[in-house]
């Protein structure tokens, strides 16, 4: 049985492990902490903006994979990344995911903007964007983060694409998660509306506010155990609701990270929390083993193949010191994307042009091997997958989960065909 150590525990990372599992490796997770899918919308982002908002991701996949030859996209490919969302849809299953991966749904954000995304929760689909939809968006007075004017406003303001429009207001509600608390966080409310009898309470107040033929737009903290108090709050208030995730920590992306998570213990993966890899054990074109900090030393764990999918700069996986210098943390792998001097890293203006330091990262080829100044692999039993590939502007061009989920079919499947 191939031994298969992962390192982190994004959706990459997780993936990777799900798929690896699947098809009978042994495989060892080491995490030095509980993953960024917390900070995430909770959906999945393919290709966004191009640069206006794209319809079809797939479609936009391929042609960034034919014009674009250092984006990870194009050793990537459209078909590892359709393969890559729909094995994440299937493994976290309807209740969490829904979506067709050859289409975006167009959602507002917390801004009131109209964001382009792949895959999404079923508590958010009936904010679909579409000429003629009639949006109430219902804040809570004592959740700071859920600006429901301001949404309603940005949502009226907007012409869709083709020039459609849609109608919007908003309501303020007085309705604490908890008596005499006057500042609350969504997990709080997430909390409070597993229960049955505050979601009838809160229901009884919102049903007597909203009009005939009006979709309710709400924090996404519908419910943070029971993934179907949406459902059950939109049949008693009477009306479709949807949920609008909010800054993180995000509650939808809780939920997707402890049903995956769920999902890989069950799988018999062997996840070891807590571990930060401090040390690497390698030969001439091959890694033995990885080490982390352990009491009474350091603790190593060998297997036949690695895959690093500790992330970019937002989770430490890549670093950039205070001369200028960016480095992987792990392994020390040669970076692409640098430009001739480090003060070319980040440009003036912050809206304008690309922003180069955000496409430094690591070159692969089609296995998802990091490659060397030669273009050949720095060690044939490494793979990458997710944030720390070079090329692409997740930010803006909304592809980070697209680019982790394609990477780690890509590196898992490599894995699987090396080993038979």
């Amino acid at each position: 049985m191939t031994r298969v150590v992962v390192i982190g525990a994004g959706i990459a990372g997780l993936t990777t492990c799900l798929r690896l599992a699947a098809a009978g490796a042994q495989v060892t997770l080491l995490t030095k902490g509980i993953g960024g899918l917390q900070l995430s919308q909770g959906t999945v982002d393919i290709f966004g903006y191009a640069p206006h908002r794209v319809g079809c991701p797939l479609e936009a996949v391929g042609d960034v994979a034919r014009d674009k030859p250092d984006h990870p996209y194009a050793v990537i490919g459209a078909e590892a990344v359709r393969t890559g969302a729909e094995f994440l849809r299937d493994a976290v299953g309807p209740d969490l995911l829904t979506g067709d991966v050859g289409s975006n749904h167009q959602l507002p954000t917390a801004v009131g903007a109209v964001r382009p995304t792949c895959l999404a929760q079923p508590s958010m689909i009936a904010g679909e964007c579409r000429d003629g939809a009639r949006f109430t968006i219902v804040g809570l007075r004592q959740l700071k983060d859920f600006p429901a004017a301001l949404i309603a406003g940005n949502l009226a303001r907007t012409v869709l694409d083709g020039g459609g429009r849609m109608s919007a207001r908003h309501v303020v509600v007085d309705f604490p998660a908890r008596d005499g608390e006057a500042d609350s966080s969504g997990l709080v409310y997430a909390r409070a509306f597993d229960d049955e009898g505050f979601r009838g309470r809160f229901a009884e107040l919102v049903a007597s506010l909203v009009t005939d033929g009006e979709v309710v737009g709400l924090p996404a903290v519908l419910g943070l155990n029971d993934r179907s108090a949406w459902r059950d709050l939109a049949d008693r208030i009477g009306h479709p609701v949807f949920e609008i995730p909010l800054p993180p920590p995000s509650v939808p992306g809780m939920r997707l990270n402890e049903t995956l998570t769920a999902a890989v213990k069950a799988a018999r993966v062997r996840v070891v929390l807590g571990s930060r890899v401090t040390g690497v054990d390698a030969e001439p074109g091959r890694v033995r083993a990885v080490s982390i900090a352990a009491a009474g030393g350091p603790r190593k764990f060998a297997a036949d193949a690695f895959v690093l999918a500790a992330g970019g700069f937002e989770s430490g996986g890549l670093v950039l010191d205070s001369y200028g210098r960016v480095s992987e943390t792990i392994f020390g792998l040669p970076l692409a994307g640098l430009p001739e001097a480090p003060d070319e890293l980040v440009v003036g203006e912050f809206w304008g042009a690309e922003q180069p330091l955000f496409a430094v990262g690591v070159r692969v080829d089609e296995r998802m091997r990091p490659l060397g100044a030669d273009a050949t692999p720095v060690y044939a039993n490494l793979h990458a997958a997710g944030g720390v590939l070079a090329g692409a502007q997740r930010w803006s061009e909304k592809s980070g989960e697209g680019i982790a989920l394609g990477s780690a079919v890509r590196a898992a499947d490599a894995i699987v065909e090396e080993s038979e």
